[in-house]
């Protein structure tokens, strides 16, 4: 059996100009982080002449056309490695959690497919064949940022250009920064999951039609992920927590139904328990909210009191790869 472990991440400035409706026209700038929460894709060989795939629902079907899960069936049409296969995946975390779950699973499924032929892949390549397959081949209104940091992991910058060159940079961070963030960034479960290409259609749509109001937004939050990038270098993680506030005030004016009364009830009993920044991670609506905060204590102790679940974590710097190998 061979399995292959791909990190989840948390976007931590610039989520949004990763979408190619935007940076093919302005360019983008998305720092990301890889975290020690994964996805799993297990391949094993079986004595049938069939397909048998086990994620939260189970198929089996004499052909990969039959495969009803999308990203599964244009992986296997795209690497025919025949029937006779059995193909599990698990996951730490809950799909639709805004964790970037769909790019870790398509970029796993395709590391898996890669090791099983025996065939070296980069990491690069690796993230833009996802890219493919979600973006081009499914027609999804996502954006890149989740299949290149499933890919490279770390603590990483991308910058989309307009010709659809992604430049990554990880960024030069001292162990005492390092410390200084999985001590003080905390991550709660709002307890809702969502469609992140609900939300993400909108912002494609108006995009496409140059809606004014939608670029100046994004340009503004691709700036931030820029100066995010350089606080973070410096070690200044208050200025770094002071960016994300900024952030979540402008990704809250960028498409309907960004936020709800809950969240936002939660956001301001954040703050004033001690956070100094958060937002929402992931397109919005749902999923996990990120705080930095110099009193973990205090701020844990009262979102406690309002039943939300914290997930600690630590970065991940070896991005997706391949643990077991029978």
């Amino acid at each position: 059996m061979l399995i292959t472990r791909t990190p989840l991440r948390i976007s931590l400035g610039g989520g949004g100009t990763d979408l190619p409706s935007y940076y093919l026209r302005h360019g983008g700038v998305v720092v990301s982080a890889a975290i020690d929460k994964y996805i799993f894709i297990a391949i094993n060989r079986t004595f049938t002449d069939d397909y048998f795939i086990k994620y939260s629902d189970m198929e089996r079907t004499r052909s990969v056309a039959e495969i009803r899960h999308p990203i599964v069936r244009e992986a296997l049409s795209m690497h025919d490695v025949g029937p006779g296969l059995e193909l599990v995946s698990l996951a730490d975390i809950p799909s639709g959690t805004g964790l970037g779950s769909s790019g870790s699973f398509t970029v796993g499924l395709l590391r898996a497919l890669y090791a099983f032929k025996r065939e070296h892949v980069a990491a690069g390549e690796l993230a833009e064949e996802a890219c493919r397959i979600e973006i081009d081949r499914l027609g999804r209104s996502g954006g890149k940022q989740d299949q290149y940091i499933a890919s490279y992991g770390g603590i990483t910058c991308f910058e989309f250009s307009t010709d659809g060159h992604v430049q990554v940079s990880p960024l030069m961070i001292s162990q005492a920064t390092l410390h200084d963030l999985e001590e003080h960034m905390l991550l709660f479960f709002t307890g809702y999951s969502r469609d992140a290409d609900t939300m993400l259609t909108d912002q494609r749509q108006k995009t496409e039609a140059g809606d004014t109001a939608m670029i100046d937004n994004l340009a503004s939050i691709a700036g931030i992920g820029r100066r995010i990038k350089d606080a973070l270098e410096r070690g200044d993680t208050l200025e770094f927590a002071a960016l994300m506030h900024e952030h979540w005030q402008l990704k809250r004016r960028r498409t309907p139904g960004m936020s709800t009364s809950a969240t936002d009830g939660w956001h301001d009993l954040a703050m004033a328990n001690g956070a100094l920044g958060g937002k929402l991670v992931g397109a919005g609506a749902g999923g996990f909210l990120l705080f930095y905060t110099p009193e973990p204590a205090r701020l844990r102790l009262a979102l406690a009191r309002e039943s939300l679940s914290e997930v600690r974590f630590h970065f991940d710097f070896d991005g997706s790869t391949t643990v077991t190998r029978g």
